[in-house]
């Protein structure tokens, strides 16, 4: 399988030159990265993807070798399968719906299927945040942050503090500030990360999260069927 392309390199070094300087929106609600150089945080993304720049590079495109996302898929499914077995209590949710939504609908009523417990906690309760309404629904199971009307696309660890607050999960499979808030929490969690956005994988290096899935999170929603095939043949 070729290499899938992903963001330019350009936007992955600035996204990691951010996190690594402290900016709040790619801290994914996770304490403890600024400690990584961007050297070291840009070896994490390329151990993952399969992709090393070339030396002083700027430009061009960031690959992601589809063996690696399906090899961590594989991994996720084997977990989730154990969360099956075991009737374990579990939140999916994503701070990327427009992309990731369908893959993780399907999962959530697989997973149910199979005997694990769906959490559903705050959804709709209403709250304000900077006086702009903001609430927790669900689609199939899967948690979105939303304005009261429609999904939003958020990297706050926020929503997913609230939601801790109220359940406590065995397992998280979540993306984001929900994935990583869950991981300082302490939550088991299986985060997927973009290859921009490279907070999660350095919890991962920290010894703090296992399963790590880094793509690119926002593409057509039918392009993660693979994914969903791979960990869905895991499932008992």
């Amino acid at each position: 399988m070729a290499g899938v392309v992903s963001h330019p390199l350009d936007n992955v070094l600035r996204h990691i030159e951010r996190m690594c300087e402290g900016d709040p929106g790619f801290q994914f609600g996770l304490s403890g990265l600024t400690s990584f150089s961007p050297e070291q945080v840009l070896g994490l993304v390329s151990d993952a993807s399969g992709f090393i720049p070339a030396t002083g590079a700027t430009d061009g495109a960031f690959r992601v070798e589809a063996e690696r996302i399906l090899d961590a898929c594989g991994a996720a499914g084997d977990r989730l399968a154990e969360a099956c077995r075991r009737g374990e209590r579990m939140i999916l949710a994503t701070g990327h719906p427009v992309g990731l939504i369908l893959l993780y609908s399907e999962l959530a009523m697989e997973l149910r299927r199979r005997g694990a417990e769906i959490l559903r906690p705050l959804e709709g309760e209403p709250w304000n945040e900077d006086g702009e309404p903001r609430t927790i629904e669900y689609l199939d199971g899967v948690a979105m942050y939303t304005d009261g009307e429609r999904p939003m696309h958020t990297h706050s660890g926020a929503p997913m503090a609230r939601m801790l607050l109220e359940d406590h999960p065995d397992l998280v499979l979540a993306d984001h500030g929900f994935a990583g808030t869950a991981i300082e929490q302490g939550v088991e969690t299986i985060a997927v990360a973009d290859v921009n956005d490279p907070a999660l994988l350095v919890a991962k290096e920290q010894g703090r999260t296992e399963t790590v899935i880094v793509m690119d999170d926002n593409v057509r929603p039918e392009a993660y069927w693979p994914c969903f095939q791979e960990i869905a043949a895991r499932l008992p």
